[in-house]
């Protein structure tokens, strides 16, 4: 299971939505640090005519067809390229420990963490549009 971050601005659907996945993902066009994705759809190619769930398969035939050409980071993309058993075991690796079919979305794990049980997190993001920042002041009783 792999979580994605998916954004979606008041000029949708004449902007693309800003998606970044949130589960760790060891792949040339996936930042390692952030879960940026470089995606053309995600970019200049986008069309009004697209929609969410275009989107969602790019990035999924993306996870399946790596672009090391155009790398989102370019320590994975050359990993890819020069050895790519390496590349296959670390992606294994990642995908074993960072996508396991009972991971929590990272963003409820981190605030459970902090001690507000998961139906109150729950509660926090859907009432906070899914804003972590926004999630933690109404956690903590701000707003």
């Amino acid at each position: 299971t792999f979580h994605i971050d998916i954004q979606i601005g008041s000029s949708y659907p004449f902007e693309p939505p800003r998606m970044k996945f949130l589960t760790k993902v060891y792949h040339p066009n996936v930042s390692s640090a952030s879960g940026a994705i470089c995606l053309d759809v995600l970019k200049d190619q986008w069309s009004p005519a697209l929609t969410l769930k275009t989107a969602l398969l790019s990035c999924q035939a993306l996870l399946a067809a790596p672009e090391p050409s155009d790398p989102q980071d370019a320590v994975v993309a050359e990993v890819y390229t020069k050895n790519r058993a390496e590349f296959d075991r670390t992606a294994k690796a990642w995908t074993e420990k960072y996508a396991t079919k009972t991971q929590v979305d990272p963003v409820v794990g981190e605030l459970t963490e902090m001690g507000f049980t998961e139906s109150d997190v729950l509660k926090a993001l859907t009432k906070c549009g899914g804003d972590k920042t926004k999630a933690l002041e109404v956690l903590l009783g701000g707003a």
